[in-house]
């Protein structure tokens, strides 16, 4: 199928009319690639907590969604709605909104790296910690379990990584890209950017990624690499009511 699809506000379609799946990437992963992590409650679906943050809404919710959502959350929880550009209906609020945009791989020089290595379990201590001197986003303490993650060391530390994160059909998301601040202007983070999207295209899978729309000089330095501006999106937070009656628990999916 091909894609309608471009710079603008709103959400691609292919050509036969059917919403793009990176339009809602999270519920295309959930619902695929990485179903194994799925939890559910009803039509809503999310990762585990140690995992990521993200959850997926349908692209149509109702009141039972919603309600749903807000149990599988919990009373007063932060709730990241990525995506989500309705109205959230009475008894939430809206805590935070980031204009972001989505960038897929445009004629990436995508290439092994040799001093890149493949970082596991073992290694989460320390990439926490670079997480935290660096901020790229969330990472959590199983989030290295969603694809691979490549780093490169310094005298035996770890001073750059980047990796994989939702998996929609066809198509891998590049994330967590970060480098220490002394080990920054080596071009570290585009040569892990190329060796992740270098195992991406050995898949099969076209990598794409996602950023904040003023982050201008990641956005400047992903289009030099070869990404394109696939579509603005949003990155909203949200609270969830106090009040939750219904007490149906989230199960995992199947």
């Amino acid at each position: 199928m091909s894609v309608v699809s471009g710079p603008d506000a709103g959400p691609g379609r292919t050509a036969d009319g059917v919403p793009h799946v990176l339009d809602n990437p999270a519920l295309a992963s959930l619902t695929g690639p990485h179903a194994r992590f799925a939890e559910r409650r009803g039509r809503v679906l999310r990762y585990p907590v140690d995992v990521s943050p993200w959850l997926a809404l349908p692209d149509d919710p109702d009141e039972r969604d919603w309600a749903d959502l807000a149990a599988l959350a919990g009373p007063g929880a932060e709730v990241p709605l990525p995506g989500f550009r309705g109205r959230v209906p009475a008894g939430w609020e809206v805590i935070s909104r980031l204009e972001g945009v989505q960038l897929v791989d445009d004629g990436l020089a995508a290439a092994p790296d040799a001093e890149a290595v493949r970082l596991g379990p073992a290694d989460v201590p320390e990439m926490l910690a670079l997480v935290a001197r660096t901020r790229p986003g969330p990472f959590l303490p199983r989030t290295v379990e969603l694809g691979t993650y490549l780093g490169i060391r310094r005298e035996g530390a770890l001073v750059a990584m980047a990796g994989e994160r939702l998996r929609p059909p066809g198509w891998t998301e590049i994330s967590a890209v970060c480098t220490d601040p002394a080990f920054r202007g080596q071009g570290l983070a585009t040569r892990l950017i190329l060796a992740v999207a270098h195992g991406v295209r050995q898949r099969g899978e076209t990598p794409f990624l996602h950023t904040g729309a003023g982050n201008t000089g990641a956005i400047r330095l992903y289009e030099s690499l070869g990404f394109r501006l696939r579509r603005r999106t949003v990155f909203l937070e949200a609270r969830a009511p106090q009040n939750q009656p219904d007490d149906r628990a989230a199960v995992p999916v199947p």
